[in-house]
């Protein structure tokens, strides 16, 4: 590994006393598919049929930047891939002024659905670096995000993934940035609220996958630094009947419990729990999901602390907000839990061109190392070091009943409260 040298004196090192999370498994090249299948139909930025042709670099000063979305259009995450969808393409007509152009070149993007399966996503962006794309972004899940990233070193295009969580891809080489939050933020925001964890008893109830393991460790080596002892009940991702594992947390008598949940099996996870009285019997914390999740709660809601990466209205109404809030509805989209992760990867993208170049990955890097700007969730900065997103995180509280359940802002942590540790780049 090489340390990658800061080029913002601004972007210095996490204080404090809180360890680097470790990657779960050492990552290492994943052996790539056969490129094989059709382009689906691309889009400009403006959201009209574009070239999916040859997709070559182009030679001209003015040819088009072609960007492969690769996101879950459908399978589990399908709903959160749209939010994504739905802000890039807003972010792109904000960040372009409405011209879908940077420098002269005309940004097109093409779409392509992984379904949540890191085969897919690797397939398909082996196809679009063939075709000469020099940018990629997307990416919903945690695992695809893992496998798509040392595919984006190996072929030195730049890569800027969307919701995927795990602490992993931060500092995972030098072409890979992400446009949403991390684990660590998730959970430094947690003990934000948490008060004194010493001597306490946590439990981390998450799925069984990449990005459930990864809260798994950015628990322990958060509050398990602080003195608390960190255990884990996981399911299996395809579980549906939760009530056994909610027996299992409310036996083992915690002090707090950490849910770290995703997809659509949500509604269940929270029956579950409540029916067997997990949420009365300690101090239960989790992160904010997508506004279709909020009647899930009902009454529960009032016993649950959420920490938030977003909900409409959490950046207190700052411009990049409203343009953003405005251009997805007017779409007739709506905005959610990830459309700021696809916002800020557009803005990125276009950033990249316009500081950088529209053909040269490595120039498009250094113009984004470094960078501080406003997003729809405030001032953000991307690290020089590792490339984590230092950004504003929330707390929050759901008021209202059933269906008129909304979040109430409490608290805004600042990006530098709730910045994980840098870790070194991987070259």
């Amino acid at each position: 590994m090489r340390r990658r040298a800061s080029r913002d004196s601004s972007a210095s090192r996490s204080s404090g006393s809180l360890r680097s999370v470790r990657s779960l498994t050492d990552i290492r090249a994943v052996a790539v598919l056969a490129a094989a299948g059709l382009l689906l139909t691309g889009c400009t930025a403006a959201g009209t049929a574009g070239d999916t042709g040859s997709g070559g670099s182009g030679k001209s000063a003015d040819a088009p930047v072609k960007v492969g979305l690769v996101y879950s259009r459908t399978g589990l995450l399908a709903d959160y891939g749209k939010q994504y969808r739905d802000g890039f393409m807003a972010g792109l007509d904000y960040a372009t002024q409405g011209t879908g152009k940077v420098a002269g070149h005309r940004i097109e993007v093409t779409e392509q659905d992984d379904a949540g399966d890191p085969g897919k996503a690797v397939s398909a962006a082996k196809n679009l670096i063939g075709k000469g794309y020099k940018v990629l972004a997307g990416t919903t899940d945690s695992g695809v995000a893992l496998q798509m990233a040392p595919l984006a070193a190996q072929n030195k295009v730049l890569y800027v993934s969307g919701p995927a969580a795990t602490d992993a891809v931060t500092g995972i080489n030098d072409y890979t940035f992400r446009s949403g939050r991390q684990s660590y933020q998730d959970i430094l925001t947690a003990g934000a609220m948490l008060g004194d964890a010493k001597g306490k008893k946590v439990t981390v109830l998450a799925q069984d996958s990449t990005f459930g393991q990864a809260n798994v460790a950015a628990v322990k080596a958060v509050l398990g630094a602080k003195g608390a002892k960190v255990g884990s009940v996981l399911a299996p991702p395809s579980a549906t009947d939760l009530t056994p594992f909610a027996r299992q947390v409310k036996a083992g008598g915690p002090d707090l419990v950490f849910v770290a949940w995703a997809g659509s099996t949500a509604p269940a996870l929270w029956t579950a729990l409540d029916q067997q009285g997990v949420l009365g019997a300690g101090k239960v914390v989790t992160g904010l999901a997508g506004t279709a999740s909020y009647p899930v709660f009902g009454a529960a809601g009032a016993k649950v602390s959420f920490l938030a990466h977003y909900f409409p209205g959490a950046g207190g109404g700052n411009a990049v907000e409203k343009a953003m809030l405005d251009a997805v509805t007017k779409a007739g989209g709506t905005p959610d839990l990830f459309t700021p992760d696809g916002f800020t990867a557009a803005q990125m993208i276009v950033h990249a061109v316009a500081e950088g170049s529209a053909t040269d990955p490595d120039a498009m890097v250094k113009a984004l190392e470094g960078w501080t700007f406003d997003g729809a969730k405030g001032k953000q900065r991307v690290r020089a070091e590792d490339h984590a997103l230092l950004q504003p995180m929330f707390v929050a509280r759901l008021s209202g009943k059933g269906a008129a359940l909304k979040p109430e802002l409490l608290d805004t942590e600042a990006m530098d409260t709730v910045a994980p540790p840098a870790k070194p780049s991987a070259g």
